[in-house]
Formats: C-alpha cells, sequence, structure tokens
C-alpha cells in the first residue's frame, strides 16, 4: 500500500501542475482522468478486503483515499449499493471519476431557466453515462449530475475532486420535478 500512496502522491502533485498550466478545461480534465482510470486499474488495491461495502441499512461508503495540505484536492472511494441515487448536483470544483468495479449511471444536466427566482430550477437532460470498464468522467465546477447504481453488486469508483468535499459549502442539488434548488449537504460522512 505505501507504493500506491506514494504513486497517488506523485499523480496529484503532477495533476495540480497540469491545472496551474492548462487551467480547468474538458482537454486538461480528460488526461487527470487518464491517469486516474490506470490507478483505478489496479483492482486488488481497492477492494473490499482494505476498504468494507457499506453494511446493514447503509447504502454508501466513502472513504478519503489522500488529500493536499491545503486540501486543494482529494481522492476518495466511494462504494455504493445498487439501488442507491443521488440526486442532480453540482460540486462547485472540478471532478473526475474512474470505475473501479460495476456500474455508475451518470446523468448530466443542464440548468434552463434565468435564475431569477430563488429556490426554483429548471434543469433538462443532456446525456446519460455509463461509467464504468474503461469509461469515466471527467465533470467542470458548474457541470451537474445525477448517478444512480444499478444492478446486484456494490460499485466501488473513485472520485477526484479539486478540492476535498468536506470544503465544498456552496454545493447545490436540484429536484427535477418540483423545479427547485436547495443547498447539498456533504450527505454520508467521510471515513479517514
Amino acid at each position: 500500500m505505501a507504493a500506491l500512496a506514494a504513486r497517488i502522491a506523485d499523480f496529484r502533485q503532477s495533476m495540480q501542475q497540469k491545472i496551474e498550466q492548462g487551467g480547468v478545461n474538458r482537454e486538461v480534465l480528460s488526461d487527470v482522468l487518464r491517469h486516474l482510470m490506470q490507478i483505478a486499474a489496479d483492482r486488488d488495491a481497492w477492494s473490499a478486503d482494505h476498504y468494507p461495502d457499506p453494511q446493514g441499512d447503509v447504502q454508501h461508503v466513502r472513504y478519503l483515499i489522500q488529500e493536499s495540505p491545503d486540501k486543494t484536492c482529494a481522492l476518495y472511494l466511494n462504494v455504493l449499493r445498487p439501488g442507491k441515487r443521488v440526486p442532480p448536483h453540482d460540486h462547485t470544483t472540478w471532478a473526475c471519476i474512474a470505475p473501479v468495479k460495476g456500474t455508475e449511471i451518470n446523468r448530466l444536466w443542464e440548468r434552463v431557466d434565468d435564475r431569477s427566482v430563488p429556490g426554483r430550477a429548471q434543469l433538462k437532460l443532456r446525456t446519460v453515462l455509463r461509467v464504468e470498464g474503461d469509461t469515466g468522467a471527467a465533470l467542470l465546477p458548474d457541470d451537474i449530475h445525477s448517478l444512480e447504481i444499478p444492478g446486484s453488486e456494490c460499485t466501488r469508483h473513485l472520485h477526484l475532486y479539486g478540492r476535498a468535499l468536506e470544503t465544498l459549502s456552496e454545493r447545490v442539488e436540484y429536484d427535477v420535478e418540483a423545479g427547485t434548488v436547495r443547498r447539498m449537504d456533504i450527505g454520508v460522512q467521510t471515513r479517514r
């Protein structure tokens, strides 16, 4: 595990330099995602032996793998049970998602209202992306996505964020049917 931790630290530093030089854009994030997919490919490192599945009624476990001292970058392993859904939300920072095991259905949304009415929002579905196998996702800070875990087994996916989730106080979530938007809490507590 020490070798993996060193590899992740090197990756994180290299990735932060790429973003500082190239800015946060889809091209740079695509490159970050490509490297994150290589780390996710070490399937044994992310197994239930090291990071147990949710137990009992718990639907989601999030493990902090590594974060920068200033919390400008953090890597998590999310383990989610089938049937788990997360409503449309933003992150207010960039994010890359690399599959380790299983499928995460990401719906990417576009906000189409004029934002003139506080607490109200209209979204339109842009596309559906199955994060699985060799397909990951790279999200800009204002991208909106929802997720759903299909199938019969837990998924394990690495999520890399431009800022630690615990520092993201301005995230919002949307209720598509009700046409509302509200501040999003962190949800499940991160295990360290």
